[in-house]
């Protein structure tokens, strides 16, 4: 289980990747950062990223609560044609970050925040700056939700 510095090196390593931060979304602050920053100054894209960030987690039409995801779905319950209760799921919906990640797309890059589940409070996510050219997307999605599964804060 990587720590930060490794967490950041593996980001660093896919293909098009040209600057990773691990960021603190409450405080915006950058809790390690590696390779470039979009604007030249790594704590101003920690602390930009990190409203974007806040945003997500914190209005509903992106990460419903489960009052809200219950209410839109289906009926169901013991008695329904399907036989799932809609409150089955509601811990899991507690569980971590409420967002899984972000991407913004720009003209020359992808930036990709992906969140962190933490034994706290869940506010970190992984971000990642990635050239439009020469990255790959999806892959750099999939590598970063395997990083904040194994990253180990501490």
């Amino acid at each position: 289980m990587p720590g930060i510095d490794a967490c950041l090196q593996e980001a660093m390593s896919l293909p098009g990747a040209r600057g990773a931060a691990i960021v603190d979304w409450t405080s915006g602050l950058a809790l390690g950062t590696a390779g470039e920053s979009p604007g030249g100054d790594h704590e101003a894209t920690a602390a930009e990223t990190a409203e974007l960030a806040r945003a997500a987690a914190e209005y509903t039409a992106f990460a419903p609560t489960a009052t809200t995801a219950a209410a839109g779905r289906s009926l169901s319950g013991p008695g329904s044609a399907d036989g799932v209760d809609a409150d089955s799921d509601s811990d899991d919906q507690d569980k971590g970050p409420p967002v899984e990640d972000l991407i913004v797309t720009s003209r020359t890059g992808y930036h990709i925040l992906s969140f962190v589940e933490t034994t706290f409070d869940s506010s970190v996510f992984l971000y990642l700056w990635l050239d439009r050219d020469t990255g790959n997307l999806a892959l750099a999605r999939l590598r970063l939700g395997q990083l904040a599964e194994r990253l180990v804060l501490g």
